[in-house]
């Protein structure tokens, strides 16, 4: 159940990422600064890898030899480190409100901990 729910949340979020990409290319590129649209990329290229980590994980879902717990709170992490923040960079990027700056870190200790889980899973492999 839940390798079907990463594999779907995945190529959602990684739709989302190259629309993203294109949007910022093309939409963005003379509404924007400099600053904005590097700050809106970042969010993609975030988003994008971790939304191929998240296929990583369903792979990895398919093997039971390794911890499915751990396996499955690293693909929560993701999923909650790209909403948290991919998330909030494109806000950043769009409203140009500084304090969503603060909570990007959360979203990428939300990636630290989904790799922490996956290393641990690996370690814990017989």
């Amino acid at each position: 159940m839940m390798t079907r729910f990463f594999i779907a949340i995945a190529a959602i979020l990684a739709g989302i990422s190259v629309a993203g990409g294109a949007f910022a290319s093309h939409a963005l590129k003379n509404q924007l600064s400099e600053s904005a649209i590097k700050i809106f990329e970042t969010a993609v290229r975030y988003e994008m890898y971790h939304s191929l980590a998240l296929l990583m994980v369903a792979l990895l879902l398919t093997q039971t030899e390794i911890s499915q717990t751990l396996v499955t709170a690293a693909g929560s992490a993701f999923i909650m480190g790209i909403a948290i923040f991919s998330g909030s960079l494109y806000a950043l990027s769009l409203t140009g409100f500084k304090w969503l700056g603060a909570i990007t870190p959360l979203g990428g200790v939300a990636f630290l901990i989904g790799w922490g889980c996956l290393a641990v899973a690996a370690l814990g492999l017989k």
